[in-house]
């Protein structure tokens, strides 16, 4: 036992703390971020689902189309804010469709979503970048769907933005 203990503190003490995760390593890696992509697996989950193709309530959806020159042109900070308010737009309306009584596979498909779209928010949250917060600058005005092939799509769209070059869609 007193063996068994002593290993587990050598292998504590020893752990390389800095070789953590940290959230500009998730943002700045693209295939991580594909990895982390929970669409395709939801959009097989949606054939599944009786009801949920078609949801009971319109999303509203962030603007996802953006011009690639003005893009390359944002700091980190704004790239970032516009990112966290599309995401908070885009999390408040399918927690409104959540909410409403569905069957179970179509209430834990969405609730899978959510805590996706959760976990994005923190790791973007919580990043370090250097220089001052800015608001976002939301370029258009958002339209709304009843689709959540449409709504998984426009996730996936937020979820893979590329931070050091132009994306379109």
């Amino acid at each position: 036992m007193a063996v068994g203990s002593l290993l587990l503190l050598c292998v504590v003490t020893s752990w390389p703390w800095d070789a953590q995760t940290k959230p500009i390593a998730f943002v700045c890696n693209k295939p991580v971020r594909e990895a982390l992509n929970i669409v395709s697996w939801m959009e097989s989950e949606l054939l599944a689902c009786e009801g949920l193709a078609t949801l009971p309530q319109a999303v509203q959806l962030p603007c996802t189309a953006l011009h690639a020159a003005s893009w390359e042109n944002k700091s980190l900070q704004q790239k970032r804010g516009d990112l966290v308010a599309s995401l908070r737009i885009l999390n408040e309306g399918v927690e409104s469709v959540s909410a409403l009584s569905q069957t179970p596979c179509a209430t834990s498909v969405l609730q899978k979503l959510l805590q996706n779209i959760g976990n994005y928010l923190l790791i973007l949250t919580h990043l370090h970048l250097s220089g001052a917060e800015e608001s976002p600058v939301l370029s258009c005005v958002p339209r709304s769907t009843r689709s959540m092939s449409t709504v998984l799509q426009t996730y996936s769209r937020l979820s893979l933005a590329n931070w050091s070059a132009s994306w379109t869609t």
